[in-house]
């Protein structure tokens, strides 16, 4: 049977807001997935400026559209968490990285279910 463990984003600092600081790719590191063992990835993003930003996420690497899960998606203004990424399962050392139009609007927030 499966056992899944919650953890923290490795890019938060003890489950903190990451905000989004880069504007191209590469994008700000949001998390690395464990080399060994699956996860399930779930992201929120909320905006915390007064103008919509756009948010590209990077699994993996930075090919257009083959790393991309969410590309220029638009964040309303002063919004909530928003769902990004939902139970999506990575392995094998995933780089998940993320860039938005407007540096540092953008926040993610979320956690990591390790499989094992």
């Amino acid at each position: 049977m499966a056992v899944y463990s919650g953890a923290v984003l490795s890019g938060s600092t003890n489950g903190r807001p990451i905000p989004v600081a880069a504007v191209a790719t590469p994008g700000t590191t949001i998390h690395t997935v464990s080399a060994t063992k699956y996860e399930e990835l779930f992201l929120f993003a909320s905006n915390v400026t007064g103008i919509a930003a756009t948010l590209t996420v990077e699994f993996g690497g930075v090919a257009d559209p083959g790393d991309h899960l969410v590309k220029a998606y638009s964040i309303p203004p002063n919004s909530g968490p928003i769902p990004i990424a939902l139970g999506q399962r990575l392995a094998g050392g995933v780089v998940v990285k993320a860039f938005s139009g407007t540096g540092s609007a953008i926040n993610i927030t979320g956690y990591s279910n390790l499989v094992s």
